[in-house]
């Protein structure tokens, strides 16, 4: 997703949020800032008749997303699928509601908290150490790709995956998430990228459960979330088979589209502004304020679907049941009546109550383990990078749904 200082209004009658390439070629911050200054609740036809509301206010972004009540998550929660209801409804974590919701997100939980993830941040730490380490070699070094990449190594030691399988993963991760970009499309379509990416991780997941069946680990339940996955129980029962697999394919999505996006984008603001840069990396207290900086600036995840359960206002706007409401995270981050100046990165913003992991009871499971790896990211390249400059052009994700950086070639200067 392109990231701007808008300079002028949008004609709301040219605004289009559903076409990929708003995102990676058009100005998607202009449109947001003249939807909150002109229409906060906007409704968008689409030419198949199909149509959507778009909230953009910081306020209203959290009611839609906190209020399960109002706005239910089980017909499906990302816009390529509009009016399709999503055959994991209700039975994946990402599709269903508070009671159930909460059934599976609690023990999942439990294998997330800063102290279940402290024995494994030696690992994540060497994991990152490996992924830099090109950085200063001296080459033109794509911190786009290598960013693309981070998350899945964080993924992949929590959900227990073999390493060489890394590679692969991302790969179908992005052709779900953005399989309009040609880059990462298969069969020539949207369509079959889509199909083809969720064969082969359901797959993928199903032959790893399988694996687990055969040989269980005597912690079974303790050894990564996918074992938690298959001996936690719901309602007194456990979960199925296409359940497991269905939930281990959200989590990683759900960790695929967020922590690496944080630190390009960062970088890539902060190129003209190398004072600032040096400012987060030499003092340490502003570490963790810079991060959400970045988290705020970037907003990874772009939207979330939701469906009106019944009949609900919004700013005198009658939202009707069934509508599909898209709350854009990207915007609220960017509300003027929330942030001040909220078009200038601060590394030292305070108060700063971005919700780039989400809100509400679908908030990000993974949010300690992506502010970790963040932490640890981010040290590195302080320590070991003095100035970056770019070397080539930045090609952004042909997505709706994530804000990615796919290349971003850089020159590295290093510190003595």
């Amino acid at each position: 997703m392109r990231i701007t200082v808008p300079e002028s209004a949008v004609p709301v009658e040219d605004i289009d949020l559903y076409d990929p390439r708003t995102f990676s070629e058009g100005d998607p911050h202009a449109i947001w800032r003249t939807l909150r200054h002109e229409e906060p609740v906007f409704w968008q036809q689409l030419p198949d008749g199909r149509g959507f509301w778009s909230v953009t206010k910081y306020d209203d972004v959290c009611r839609v997303l906190g209020d399960h009540e109002s706005f239910t998550s089980s017909r499906g929660a990302i816009l390529k699928m509009l009016g399709t209801p999503d055959p994991a409804g209700g039975r994946q974590m990402a599709v269903s509601d508070p009671p159930r919701h909460t059934h599976v997100r609690r023990p999942l939980y439990q294998l997330m908290t800063p102290s279940a993830l402290r024995p494994r941040i030696p690992r994540i730490h060497a994991a990152v150490r490996k992924l830099l380490a090109p950085m200063t070699s001296g080459d033109t070094w794509d911190m786009g790709v290598a960013m693309t990449a981070l998350p899945m190594i964080v993924s992949g030691i929590l959900m227990g995956l073999p390493e060489e399988d890394y590679p692969d993963l991302v790969r179908s991760g992005l052709m779900t998430v953005a399989p309009d970009d040609e880059r990462f499309q298969a069969g020539g379509s949207a369509e079959a990228t889509l199909h083809q990416a969720h064969h082969d991780l359901f797959a993928y997941f199903a032959s790893q459960v399988r694996r687990r069946r055969r040989n269980p680990p005597p912690d079974l339940a303790d050894s990564d979330l996918i074992g938690r996955l298959m001996t936690l129980r719901v309602d007194g029962s456990r979960l199925s088979e296409g359940e497991i697999v269905s939930n281990c394919y959200s989590l990683l999505l759900g960790a695929n589209v967020n922590t690496g996006h944080a630190v390009s984008a960062a970088i890539l603001q902060l190129l003209d502004f190398p004072a600032q840069y040096e400012k987060w990396a030499t003092d340490e207290s502003l570490l963790k304020p810079g991060i959400r900086e970045a988290l705020r600036w970037s907003s990874p995840v772009v939207h979330f679907l939701r469906y009106a359960v019944e009949d609900v206002e919004i700013r005198g706007r009658k939202i009707r049941k069934d509508d599909g409401v898209v709350a854009w995270i990207p915007s609220a981050n960017r509300d003027e009546d929330v942030f001040t100046d909220p078009f200038r990165f601060d590394v030292g913003r305070r108060p700063n109550r971005e919700i780039a992991f989400g809100y509400g009871p679908h908030r990000c499971i993974g949010a300690v383990a992506a502010q970790i790896t963040l932490e640890l990211t981010f040290q590195e390249i302080f320590a070991r990078v003095e100035r970056f400059e770019q070397a080539g052009a930045v090609e952004h994700l042909v997505s709706n749904f994530t804000a990615g950086i796919k290349h971003f070639p850089v020159k590295v200067t290093a510190r003595r």
